[in-house]
């Protein structure tokens, strides 16, 4: 019979618009403008006007990366070049008299935007918000088009400037991140990049003197008055706690005359505060009010801070909130691409990279090489992660002035993306391995702290890169690293050091052979070396022990890299990640959540407190020493029912990494496995694996080996999230082979075509070789879209080509919940694209009276097999 299953709910995130979560009753309402564009794939000449005939495009939703690539998507197979997109819509009336702007938060490459034929943005850049006021060209009444051409084309102009067959990532083109409608009335706070104001526009959060007792936090918002008159009135704030408690609140009058804007501040004093910190990501929720004379709101918004100091003090290390931070940082560089859909991330997908990265115990994420989705910032505001803030750049500087202007845009518009996130830890304003002339060190240094010119800003770089004596941070690996280009052997007592980029170990730089590069396919010994790999090795190197056994003052590094990416110089993907493309774990990443704390910690979201982990899989194969990771201080290891039982004691040291690698020798034996299971008694082979903290159990991990492959697993990997109907949100399925019991059977080369019915769509394809998709490792992960109207998905997965002893199928059921903001789009657009015609893809459906006739005759199948199996042991 199929195995359904049905998905249980968790914690459920929240997304920030254009900057600001919207608050009820302020005038100001947020519209998606995610559903239903027409896209083209190549150059056009007239596609910016009204009335030009796109009824033969495709019809897709945002964030939309142009095309489906395969899983192995590197060696550019990616497309480059000239796209085109075009969205209709009428407006609604509520809109008139008010302000409309709109937000893509990125378009790949350069671009252009058109509202109903009237150019009102052109953007070089495909990192940072491309924004319009549309207030003066909207048509009320009737059909209104918005067309957008861009290209991600090689083009030196902008930064990175790099060719992509040079590059170590990929251009993957399209509107890849969110588009929006923010609607607001005449007096307004503004947005910051589309002010363009030094260090102004928006609203600003900034910090004072920070202790346990109390917190000064500056407030700055810049309000634009539209209308035909002064104005007069005030801004007003209210601090909340995260129990919806007022703290404090305060206000500031103002006036402002017409067509003109201006900035007002003010200093709240906030009493006995919760401070942000990575253990501890307090977030308070502040209200922010612009009311008239009479005191009615007329614009407004919600903000979440985190109120914190950082401080970098040389030859004293790092401090947070005043006090030296008590143990090195370790953390991941992060791309922005995932398996098959490129850079086109839901914002659910960017949220769940972090949860999964401060799961596996990282506390700081490097942004590589560019500014990330909005959704990746919040995620880190609320998870605990720190984040260093990148500049787009990778190896590449042009002597042509206008891409140093470029590059001096970036980093303006970057900081007044995302200098309101308490996550922020640096900023890199430079260009990634770059030798930019030193003038231009300099000059990013200076435009940063025009940007910021408040406490607590700091910025980092190579220390061997020109202009490094302007950087308080240097990025070198320490002295009991590897060495190479970034080490330094003298210390500078004024400066604070930072591995940006370790544990990646090539051959050479052309063949990039490596052992900590391993696809999760090739099993458990390759994985079993890249995790040892990361956490000590036998030779000089950069690894987890080594970014322990230093003083304060190299205060951790990030490693190379999170997750398997796609390339673009390289024919194959970087596989070094702790997880694959799908966010898959490897070996690598039970390895890293065993450096976590064994206590358990109640102020945080992620997965804490002690774990253990075996990292065996009991296959034919598995090497016989067997490979556990634990945090706990004791672990217990039992081979089979009355078997022998082994223990570790973790030994108690100050130095090197906070938990070793654990390694139990010689314990698995396939033949006494064999001996069990010729004896019937199948259930006696196991490891089982017991943590041990003061004595006591407080972790188990139990593992047996899989038999007889008989059923399909399947899961949606979504950290218990609810998909949202809103046409973008995209789930992670997983459909393993297992045996009667649930056991992965790692070593199977099925296929499995997924079928999907309900609001959804399989983003795969035959084209890109992912449905039917092959079984790696026991697994084989696809993707799921939730369309933009709420139901039921139900997702099946069975073996291809069927058969009578195939495993039995299995089907997922998903709810789709409905979508936070209203949709504009055309409704016989939407509809299309509700029914599914437009589409790129085709999507398979289940068909249910052949699946019941499988059904019976897999039943049957497997009585027989008794007779079978009985023969066999009686010749024997």
């Amino acid at each position: 019979m199929t195995c359904i299953t049905q998905q249980s709910f968790a914690y459920q995130p929240e997304y920030s618009t254009a900057g600001f979560f919207e608050l009820p009753h302020t005038g100001r309402t947020v519209y998606s403008m995610n559903p239903a564009w027409r896209m083209y794939k190549g150059s056009l000449k007239g596609a910016e006007q009204p009335g030009f005939n796109d009824k033969e495009w495709n019809l897709v939703s945002l964030p939309d990366g142009i095309e489906y690539v395969p899983t192995e998507a590197s060696g550019c197979v990616n497309y480059q070049g000239e796209v085109w997109y075009r969205k209709h819509f009428t407006p609604e009336v509520s809109w008139k008299g008010k302000q409309l702007f709109l937000h893509f938060e990125a378009i790949m490459g350069k671009s252009k935007v058109w509202i109903n034929g009237t150019l009102v943005n052109e953007h070089f850049g495909g990192f940072l918000p491309v924004i319009a006021n549309v207030t003066e060209y909207i048509k009320y009444g009737e059909d209104n088009v918005i067309a957008v051409w861009a290209d991600n084309s090689n083009d030196p102009s902008y930064p990175p400037g790099k060719p992509q067959d040079q590059l170590d990532f990929t251009y993957f083109g399209g509107i890849y991140r969110d588009c929006w409608m923010i609607v607001h009335n005449n007096v307004f706070i503004t947005d910051p990049n589309y002010e363009n104001e030094t260090a102004g526009g928006g609203f600003f959060v900034s910090f004072g003197q920070i202790s346990e007792k109390s917190a000064e936090v500056r407030l700055d918002a810049h309000i634009r008055n539209l209308s035909d008159k002064s104005f007069s009135g005030k801004v007003a704030y209210q601090l909340f706690d995260k129990d919806n408690r007022l703290v404090c609140q305060a206000d500031k009058s103002f006036s402002v005359s017409k067509g003109k804007a201006r900035k007002t501040s003010l200093t709240l004093t906030v009493e006995n505060p919760e401070l942000w910190e990575p253990d501890s990501p307090y977030l308070y929720q502040l209200h922010v009010l612009i009311k008239d004379k009479s005191g009615q709101t007329v614009d407004g918004y919600r903000r979440r801070i985190g109120i914190r100091s950082i401080e970098f003090k040389g030859k004293d290390g790092f401090w947070l909130n005043g006090k030296p931070y008590p143990y090195p940082l370790i953390g991941a560089n992060r791309h922005q691409d995932f398996a098959v859909i490129g850079n086109a991330l839901s914002n659910s997908l960017h949220w769940r990279d972090a949860k999964k990265l401060r799961d596996a115990g990282l506390r700081v994420i490097r942004n590589a090489h560019y500014p990330q989705d909005p959704a990746f910032m919040d995620a880190c505001d609320e998870l605990g992660l720190f984040v260093i803030v990148n500049t787009p750049g990778w190896q590449f500087w042009n002597n042509e002035p206008v891409f140093a202007q470029r590059v001096y845009s970036d980093i303006r518009n970057m900081v007044r993306r995302d200098r309101n996130h308490p996550s922020v830890w640096m900023w890199e304003p430079i260009l990634n391995e770059t030798w930019y002339p030193e003038d231009f060190a300099k000059n990013v240094v200076d435009i940063l702290h025009e940007e910021y010119p408040y406490p607590y800003c700091y910025a980092g770089c190579d220390v061997t890169a020109k202009g490094h004596e302007y950087f308080p941070i240097h990025f070198t690996h320490p002295l009991n690293g590897a060495g190479g280009a970034f080490n330094t052997a003298t210390m500078d007592p004024k400066i604070s050091y930072f591995t940006r980029e370790w544990g990646d170990n090539v051959d050479d730089w052309n063949s990039h052979n490596s052992p900590s590069r391993v696809n999760r396919a090739w099993g458990e010994v390759p994985m079993l070396i890249q995790a040892q790999g990361y956490a000590k090795t036998d030779y000089k190197y950069t690894c987890y022990d080594a970014l322990y056994r230093n003083t304060r003052q190299h205060m951790g590094g990030c490693l190379w890299h999170s997750f398997d990416h796609q390339r673009g110089y390289h024919p194959d993907p970087f596989y070094g990640g702790i997880m694959d493309a799908f966010r898959q774990p490897k070996l690598s990443y039970y390895m890293f959540c065993s450096q976590r704390p064994a206590e358990t910690n109640d102020k945080l979201i992620a997965e804490n407190g002690p774990m253990v982990f075996i990292a065996n899989a009991m296959t034919p194969f598995s090497p016989k020493d067997v490979t556990v990771y634990s945090n706990c201080d004791e672990v217990r290891l039992t081979y089979c029912k009355d078997g022998k039982q082994l223990v570790y004691k973790k030994e108690k040291t100050n130095e090197g990494m906070p938990s070793p690698v654990i390694t139990f020798k010689d314990v698995w034996d396939v033949m006494y496995d064999k001996q069990l299971a010729r004896a019937r008694k199948h259930a006696d082979s196991y490891l089982l694996a017991e943590g041990l903290v003061d004595g006591k159990v407080v972790a188990t991990h139990k593992i047996m080996p899989a038999r007889r492959p008989s059923q399909i697993k399947l899961w949606a990997d979504n950290e218990g999230m609810q998909t949202t109907a809103d046409g973008s949100d995209l789930i992670t399925v997983v459909a393993a082979i297992t045996d009667d019991n649930g056991n992965i059977k790692r070593l199977n080369n099925c296929h499995i075509k997924f079928e999907i019915e309900g609001p959804g769509e399989l983003v795969a394809s035959e084209e890109t070789f992912t449905n039917p998709r092959a079984v790696q490792w026991g697994t084989s992960p696809i993707l799921v879209r939730a369309k933009a109207q709420e139901g039921t998905i139900k997702i099946k997965a069975s073996v291809v080509p069927s058969g009578i002893h195939t495993p039995v199928s299995a089907e997922l059921v998903i709810p789709t919940t409905k979508a936070a903001h209203p949709f504009i789009a055309d409704k016989n657009e939407l509809n299309l694209l509700l029914n599914g015609s437009g589409k790129r893809e085709n999507q398979s459906s289940v068909n249910q009276a052949d699946e019941e006739m499988r059904k019976q005759q897999q039943e049957q199948s497997r009585m027989k097999l008794k007779e079978v199996e009985q023969q066999q042991s009686d010749f024997e």
